[in-house]
């Protein structure tokens, strides 16, 4: 029998993709709607990152199970990290849940709420979660008409001392090039025009496959694909980020001039203390690179401020580095200290008020420089994806050096009524502010 069905997201965008791939097993028999309150099934993908995402995860849990008491909802599941990682917590601590599945078995979706119509039920696999979706798997995207995300590999093999993604999501392990070119040439055919390309570690993709970096080539493969315009880079680790691939953004007209670029931190011994590799001299070289070859890009990074035994001065390294390289997108996680890592086992940990201190410096230093960094573009015409009209008449909008969701907006004053959601336009850019842009149409 048909029912009404809703999936929360939470996450990242490599979570939305897993609840895509659920979303399209599930269509089969079943009617997506987007407000929970009238849903009979629902499901909260969840995420396990940092104690504010766990957070975030189970009060929503809790939202969706008050609804069950309520409203139309007969069946509730939890999925995504967080499911993998306390799946049996959860079932014990949360009666109102009816099941729980794992990041390795996620196309198990029908069989999880087939057996919940009998009894609770938790389907985790054993082991390693192995997952991997590919173009043949359905899938029905939740993202707008323009936009799809790609994800081009599953799990990591970096073990960062403060991270548990390996644990919940598996080796890192590479779609292949076939996959990843059929699956964009769907998007193409639907209208997608702007495609995010991501991995937990995108740089490193095809390693393991094809026993090297296969990201430039990847790339170019899909900048042929008719239809596709934007296509944006993220979680590139600098370590793996190669002339190559450099070579690939400053070439291609369709690899937007953007570059999410993940560091943590500006110090070499809570670098490694971290177990990232490289240094913090290696990765301010290879911007110095990507900005030389490529003199408008965007580049985004992220920092985690309180990292176990981070000392003033170090942390003091981390703001002079901030200060000097002057990034357009800048990002700050306070250090979240989670159980069976090996950071959270450290005896050495920072309070949790200093920490977020310590972000809250570098937002401000950040904030001063996005305001500075993006007057370069005021009185330039730059290409503008419109995503919303809002009702005092103007655009809502992205550059290419905007991500969706987590960078800034362009207002675009519209002179013309012929627009439409996802149509790409000239714009003189007039203004700037702390984070977003403002300019008019040009004809």
């Amino acid at each position: 029998m048909t029912k009404k069905v809703a999936v929360v997201t939470l996450g990242c965008p490599k979570n939305q993709v897993d609840s895509e791939v659920m979303s399209g097993f599930l269509a089969q028999n079943n009617i997506f709607i987007e407000n929970p309150e009238e849903a009979e099934i629902i499901i909260v993908n969840t995420c396990t990152f940092i104690q504010s995402a766990k957070e975030e995860s189970i009060e929503t849990i809790f939202e969706m199970a008050n609804l069950k008491k309520s409203g139309a909802c007969k069946t509730l599941i939890a999925t995504g990290c967080l499911a993998q990682r306390y799946g049996s917590e959860l079932m014990q601590d949360i009666p109102e849940l009816d099941g729980v599945l794992g990041t390795g078995n996620i196309d198990e979706i029908n069989k999880l709420i087939h057996a919940t119509e009998g009894t609770r039920t938790s389907l985790i696999k054993e082991g390693v979660p192995d997952f991997l979706h590919d173009d043949l798997m359905p899938r029905k995207r939740s993202t707008p008409d323009y936009l799809g995300y790609v994800k081009v590999a599953e799990g990591c093999d970096n073990y960062c001392t403060y991270c548990v993604i390996p644990h919940v999501r598996g080796r890192f392990r590479s779609r292949t090039e076939e996959s990843v070119i059929r699956e964009v040439q769907e998007m193409a055919s639907q209208g997608v025009k702007e495609i995010l390309v991501m991995g937990q570690d995108t740089t490193r993709y095809g390693q393991d496959l094809y026993h090297e970096f296969r990201l430039p080539h990847l790339i170019r493969k899909l900048a042929r694909i008719e239809g596709i315009e934007w296509i944006r880079l993220m979680y590139c680790y600098p370590e793996r980020f190669s002339d190559e691939l450099i070579e690939v953004i400053r070439q291609e007209p369709k690899v937007c001039n953007y570059v999410d670029l993940p560091l943590q931190h500006a110090d070499n011994k809570i670098l490694k203390d971290m177990n990232r590799r490289g240094t913090i001299e290696q990765a301010e070289e290879l911007i110095i690179k990507l900005r030389h070859k490529i003199p408008d890009i965007t580049l985004r990074t992220t920092m985690i401020t309180g990292f176990p035994g981070e000392t003033a001065q170090e942390f003091e390294t981390m703001v002079d580095f901030i200060e000097r390289i002057q990034f357009d997108r800048l990002g700050v996680f306070a250090y979240s200290q989670e159980e069976n890592t090996p950071a959270g086992q450290r005896e050495d940990q920072i309070p949790p008020k200093i920490r977020e201190q310590r972000r809250e410096r570098i937002m401000q230093i950040q904030q001063r420089i996005s305001r500075e960094r993006l007057k370069r573009w005021v009185d330039q015409v730059v290409t503008v994806l419109l995503e919303m009209k809002l009702p005092d008449g103007r655009w809502m909008g992205r550059t290419e050096g905007d991500a969706p969701e987590i960078d800034g907006q362009v207002y675009v004053q519209d002179t013309q009524t012929s627009f439409q959601v996802g149509d790409m336009v000239k714009v003189r850019i007039l203004e700037s502010d702390n984070y977003d842009l403002m300019g008019v149409v040009v004809s």
